[in-house]
């Protein structure tokens, strides 16, 4: 059955860099246009450049709900996006990812640096042992995830996770399908726990 995603919170995890190729912006005034038409709010790091503020920026133009998470010390140097009025401000990372993922119908990872590979990473290990459930969207625009991808099922290939594994994610091309991709898929079971590993 395909969800409702009217009035939900999605955390998108993406890239703080503004050296970036115009291409991966132009992802994120996509997942804006989609956040918007399906009255979804972003739940994203905070930050004010890079596809984090573009994507924030784009919403937040057309009228659109988000907020932003981010610890003390980057707002000290004013890495902070001076629009988002919904703001958390915690001090350590930690606190950040948690705060990203609670509440929230599903999470979509943009292309993005090792931050944005942590934060998926950490959410797919939560999400295999039953601590997160709902979808876990992989926008691999271009290819750049290819290699993540290829890893992964390399690791289930290798034994080191179960196939039942390569569910735990769903892979886009473009963030035109993100949503879409949330809508349709089902959580994970919540009693993830018992396929978690393998028994000697």
């Amino acid at each position: 059955m395909k969800k409702k995603l009217n009035g939900s919170r999605i955390a998108v995890y993406c890239a703080s860099s503004a050296k970036i190729n115009k291409g991966y912006l132009k992802q994120a005034e996509y997942l804006a246009e989609d956040f918007i038409e399906k009255n979804v709010k972003l739940v994203f790091g905070g930050g004010k450049t890079g596809l984090m503020g573009h994507l924030a920026s784009k919403i937040l133009a057309s009228d659109g709900q988000v907020q932003g998470v981010m610890p003390n010390f980057l707002k000290d140097i004013e890495l902070h996006h001076p629009l988002v009025e919904d703001f958390i401000f915690v001090e350590t990372m930690s606190e950040r990812k948690k705060l990203l993922m609670k509440d929230t119908e599903g999470v979509i990872a943009l292309p993005g640096g090792c931050g944005t590979l942590e934060e998926l990473l950490e959410v797919i290990t939560l999400k295999r042992l039953g601590r997160y459930l709902k979808p876990i969207i992989i926008v691999n625009y271009d290819g750049f995830y290819d290699s993540l991808i290829e890893l992964l099922s390399k690791m289930v290939k290798e034994n080191f996770m179960r196939s039942e594994h390569l569910s735990l994610w769903t892979v886009v091309s473009s963030s035109k399908d993100a949503l879409t991709a949330i809508e349709n898929t089902k959580d994970w079971e919540s009693n993830a726990l018992k396929i978690a590993t393998f028994k000697n």
